[in-house]
């Protein structure tokens, strides 16, 4: 196994003390934070404010500085979020055994840009490429509830119209169902049909969000109705839950600290 330098290694936790708060710190505060002894965290300061990466107020208190900034954006800028969702899809895939797929906003709505197959086979009449509705999708739904609402405006609109000249009315059918649907999304977490789109397949899908709390993509899992629960209990709402966490948090999802 390689060897590191220690003293970069000893360096980086300061940094990550000052990273942990957005309020500058004492001295003592951050050596108490890291481990260490005041002296030896303030020639680390030191070190760090020649090359930018923290800065000194007039009331001697320290907090991360320009480079710092600057690094934290490259590295934001440098993640290709439809890299990872290759290998997010292929561990959530493995580990359920449904058939997952992530969807990105396309021109004309929620779009499928990555499929992996379930070992259950399951008949759909989507694939990558196909664009899936607002209302009537588990992926729409997740779009409807995170998206820009004047954005989805016109869709949204388009798709109530279509179901009005339905011979069977389903929900939704107005804006105020439209409305209430998007508390019901937020409120649970996910999108969830029961052969709404699809007769006899249901589906869940999470949001993905990046660093500032857009919504990236949308996760989805689906499957035969009769062996597959989309129920809040159920193992594809967890799984499918639990993957899109992990996933905002690579992109820097609630990477920043809250306020103290």
């Amino acid at each position: 196994m390689s060897t590191g330098v220690q003293a970069i290694e000893t360096g980086l936790i300061v940094l990550d003390v000052l990273s942990s708060t957005k309020r500058a710190m004492m001295l003592k505060d951050i050596a108490a934070a890291a481990g260490m002894h005041p002296a030896k965290a303030h020639r680390y300061l030191v070190s760090f404010q020649v090359m930018s990466y923290v800065e000194q107020d007039a009331n001697g208190l320290y907090r991360l500085g320009p480079n710092a900034l600057r690094l934290g954006l490259a590295c934001m800028e440098q993640i290709d979020a439809l890299r990872l969702a290759t290998q997010v899809l292929d561990e959530l895939s493995a580990h359920t055994g449904d058939t997952i797929f992530a969807a990105i906003w396309g021109t004309q709505g929620p779009t499928i840009v990555q499929w992996r197959d379930s070992s259950h086979p399951v008949t759909v009449n989507v694939r990558p490429g196909s664009i899936l509705p607002l209302l009537t999708s588990a992926t729409g739904r997740v779009f409807l509830a995170y998206s820009d609402t004047e954005m989805l405006e016109p869709f949204v609109q388009q798709e109530l119209k279509q179901r009005q000249a339905l011979p069977a009315a389903t929900f939704p059918q107005s804006i105020a169902d439209t409305q209430q649907l998007i508390l019901t999304v937020k409120s649970e977490g996910v999108g969830r049909v029961f052969g709404e789109l699809l007769a006899g397949v249901s589906s869940v899908s999470a949001p993905v969000f990046d660093y500032s709390g857009k919504l990236v993509l949308a996760l989805t899992a689906l499957g035969s109705e009769q062996i597959f629960n989309a129920e809040l209990d159920g193992d594809p709402v967890r799984n499918v839950k639990d993957a899109a966490l992990r996933f905002s948090r690579q992109l820097g999802y609630h990477m920043l600290p809250d306020e103290d």
